[in-house]
């Protein structure tokens, strides 16, 4: 079922492209997220739909299924094709090997110049939950009409506390741009701070920093070709190929050398440091499911299609079959995919996630650290289970 389709054709932006990077493994949401079925191929929302077709359902009435382009790797390409049957052949771009962020959508940006000069791409997580799909169509419009007037522009989330897990971005003067009347110049991009400083730049009107790009995809090449001009050629001589018959030897033959580095680092740094970088607000939830705790506070929130089991006022937030979950004086999350009946009694604030093949058994407080027991089974060989 196409949920799109229920939206108003008005709202499709001409000349939009939405490009969707759709890799990492997910590591910090094992065992059920796994490098060859990382999350965004997960419904973690109990709404029926995987993290991928929430974002694909959001995007496409703002670029179409001829704007949309997803970006994955080899191992993954099979089953985002299956999840998603109206993408087109040709804007599944497939990566032979990750290459980080500043590769996967400066292919896209590359192959969507070369086809038209004018496009203006937008970049989407495929694995990130919004639940307020006007206030989102809303600050994509004003950031297209932002990047129409060359700025590459992000979309600053709307903190709802001083998180330690995010970037931030400094809002700094208004800008006069047609169309987009909440613009404002980007003073600087920040890593993930400590508790005192994420608080202060709360309180000081900064905002979460979600990874969401809008630019013109030749704005995009540009500024690669001037910060980190090895990629910028590189993904020009593959883009180049695309459309013929030479794409996979092309590709081949140049995508192990180009350099590995993030999207933030290649080119919104440095532009912000130049004043050519812009926000938008992002007045709605967003959440990018970075663990357990993150996923327990979505359930939280009403997103689940399943009910808490037990006698307890909380209970026990259930991403499955609430049938196959008793509790008893527990609260926490329960994952029930291993089949048998998963009983919980007099624990707090618990992770339970089961699994066919393992078993994961934490606190939320330490959820965090999923990611080293993901790092231990590496090391002993269990790539059967990561």
């Amino acid at each position: 079922m196409n949920h799109w389709r229920s939206a108003h054709p008005s709202e499709r932006l001409p000349g939009f492209h939405a490009v969707v990077p759709a890799g990492g493994a997910g590591t910090r949401l094992w065992p059920l997220s796994r490098s060859a079925r990382p999350k965004f191929l997960h419904d973690l929302t109990g709404t029926g739909r995987t993290l991928i077709q929430a974002t694909w359902d959001r995007l496409v009435p703002l670029a179409g299924e001829d704007g949309m382009v997803v970006v994955t790797g080899s191992a993954h390409a099979v089953a985002v094709a299956r999840q998603l049957p109206g993408l087109h052949d040709e804007d599944l771009v497939v990566e032979p090997a990750p290459r980080n962020s500043a590769a996967a959508i400066g292919l896209a940006a590359a192959v969507l110049a070369r086809r038209d000069p004018e496009a203006v791409l937008g970049s989407f997580a495929a694995d990130h939950v919004i639940t307020d799909d006007d206030a989102f169509r809303t600050a994509v419009t004003e950031a297209v009409a932002a990047a129409r007037d060359g700025w590459l522009v992000t979309i600053g989330i709307d903190p709802t506390g001083p998180s330690t897990g995010f970037g931030y971005v400094h809002p700094g003067e208004a800008l006069d741009v047609r169309g987009a009347p909440s613009l404002r110049r980007v003073e600087q991009f920040v890593e993930k701070p400590d508790e005192a400083t994420a608080r202060a730049y709360v309180e000081a009107g900064w905002r979460w920093n979600a990874g969401m790009f809008v630019v013109r995809a030749q704005g995009l090449m540009d500024l690669l070709a001037e910060h980190e001009p090895a990629l910028a050629t590189g993904l020009q001589r593959i883009a180049a190929a695309w459309d013929g018959e030479d794409r996979e030897e092309v590709l081949a033959a140049t995508w192990p050398s180009l350099p590995s580095v993030p999207i933030d680092t290649a080119v919104a740094e440095p532009a912000a440091a130049q004043g050519r970088v812009a926000v938008v607000p992002g007045p709605f939830r967003w959440d990018d499911v970075g663990d357990w705790t993150s996923l327990g506070d979505l359930l939280a929130s009403g997103l689940e299609q399943t009910v808490p089991a037990g006698d307890d006022a909380e209970g026990l937030r259930v991403l499955g079959d609430a049938s196959k979950v008793v509790g008893n004086d527990a609260t926490g999350v329960v994952v029930p995919n291993g089949g048998r009946l998963v009983v919980v009694a007099g624990i707090q604030d618990v992770v339970v996630v089961d699994t066919l093949d393992a078993v994961l058994v934490t606190t939320r407080e330490r959820a965090q650290e999923v990611k080293h027991i993901v790092d231990i089974l590496k090391r002993e060989g269990r790539t059967d289970l990561v």
